[in-house]
């Protein structure tokens, strides 16, 4: 009874005064095939010792990022981040601080949020950033309502490009609030026609490049064909380094920028947490989610920051909010900004082409082997191959060689009927033997 205090008769008061009439229906807005319909196959009770040997076992089983050949994306990706990088956000000033409702007090916080803003509006080349959302998922459902709100639509097209999991979130938000979402089949090689599908009561076409199999997209002229007929054009990236070497979403006239940005300062961790960027054009700054930090000077004509927007259920009325978003991920966006700080124009410049010379080292390495097809004619450090047979086991046959070797995009995409597509992604810590070990273990796995 140590974690489960109430008794039956305790839950049966609750739920009479909430007047649900048993524990399903206190959660049917969870959609029933989200819901488990029996325990999870864990030990009701174990000593603290037993969980311990028991967890420690599980982990046992795990192949770390770092100790083999590492080719894993779709979504997260694995980058070499600078000791001084954690060195610098362990200090108590930053470890220990957290969301400031007393803005002003907090000086340094601003300022590296300030910081950070600045950097994801240039790196995206639009005109205004927020101060950080969850990560790119969730940035992408609050870029879809945020253009509801814009347009007074209610629908969103989602390209077959998308990752699968952005896409989900944005289904899942949008089937509680009643907006309609138009969903496009996976799309591996970037043929599909947005453009023909806006229409009047489209709000947004939510596109991602690099997209989910690796593909560049040039979205100038969907986004011509969006504003010729009032929709917003969301752009999304999972690989923030892919900014430093392709054209920004921004030039090619994008209404509003999102994206993950673990790729940068933020290690793997287990799938987060991360940080989401959004950025917009300036003239939809009050629609923004978030925060948004700005610069001013005091009284004595000193420079400060404060923080200009604040449009949280917390800050204002909730009836006024435009985002229930409950942190701006400080520590993540704060490694963010000092890796980028320390890198520098040039420095991601030059991250980004190495990142793409490895990949294309890759990609004709394994477009000579017998048994496997390059499908991409663009990428920058992700890409999709095809071998014979099933891509999910050809993965779990590399690991067993001790390479990680990509994910099968039936994990992703179970169904579609790409069960032979494998993501590959190589990134500037990949060196020639490791692309060799996945070479030789390729042989025999297709």
């Amino acid at each position: 009874m140590r974690y489960l205090p109430l008794t039956a008769d305790d839950r049966s008061d609750m739920l009479a005064r909430v007047g649900a009439a048993d524990i399903d229906a206190l959660f049917s807005d969870i959609p029933a095939d989200k819901r488990l319909e029996h325990p999870l196959d864990l030990p009701m009770r174990k000593s603290e010792m037993e969980v311990e040997r028991l967890l420690a076992g599980l982990a046992a089983k795990n192949i770390a990022a770092g100790s083999v050949p590492f080719f894993v994306g779709a979504g997260a990706y694995k980058h070499h981040i600078p000791a001084s990088v954690d060195h610098l956000i362990q200090r108590s000033e930053f470890l220990t601080s957290y969301t400031p409702y007393q803005a002003e007090i907090a000086q340094g916080t601003l300022q590296y949020i300030f910081e950070f803003q600045t950097q994801v509006a240039a790196l995206t080349g639009m005109d205004v950033a927020n101060a950080s959302m969850y990560d790119g998922s969730t940035a992408t459902l609050e870029a879809v309502l945020m253009a509801h709100r814009v347009t007074g639509r209610g629908k969103a097209i989602l390209s077959g490009g998308l990752h699968p999991h952005y896409a989900e979130v944005v289904r899942t938000s949008c089937a509680m609030t009643g907006d309609a979402v138009v969903s496009l089949p996976p799309d591996v090689f970037a043929a599909e026609d947005l453009a023909g599908l806006v229409d009047a009561q489209t709000a947004c076409v939510v596109v991602q490049s690099p997209d989910f199999f690796g593909n560049l997209r040039d979205l100038a002229g969907l986004a011509a064909i969006c504003q010729e007929k009032g929709a917003l054009l969301i752009a999304v990236f999972t690989e923030a380094v892919s900014l430093g070497l392709v054209t920004p979403p921004g030039a090619m006239g994008a209404d509003i920028v999102v994206g993950e940005g673990q790729s940068i300062g933020n290690p793997l961790s287990f799938g987060g947490p991360y940080v989401g960027l959004f950025a917009a054009k300036a003239k939809y700054v009050r629609q923004m989610p978030g925060r948004l930090c700005g610069q001013t000077v005091d009284a004595e004509g000193r420079r400060g920051f404060v923080l200009t927007l604040s449009t949280r259920e917390q800050h204002i009325r909730r009836d006024k909010a435009t985002s229930n978003i409950c942190t701006n991920s400080g520590l993540c966006c704060l490694a963010f900004t000092i890796h980028l700080a320390l890198l520098g124009e040039a420095g991601l410049r030059r991250l980004a082409r190495i990142n793409h010379a490895n990949a294309v080292k890759l990609a004709e390495l394994l477009e000579a082997m017998p048994g496997v097809e390059v499908l991409n004619k663009t990428f920058f450090n992700e890409f999709t191959i095809r071998v014979q047979g099933d891509g999910a086991r050809a993965v779990e046959s590399l690991a067993a060689k001790g390479v990680l070797g990509g994910v099968p995009v039936s994990r992703l995409l179970p169904g579609a009927g790409l069960d032979d597509l494998i993501l590959v992604a190589s990134s500037e810590v990949n060196t020639d033997e490791d692309r060799a070990a996945l070479a030789d273990a390729l042989q025999g796995a297709v």
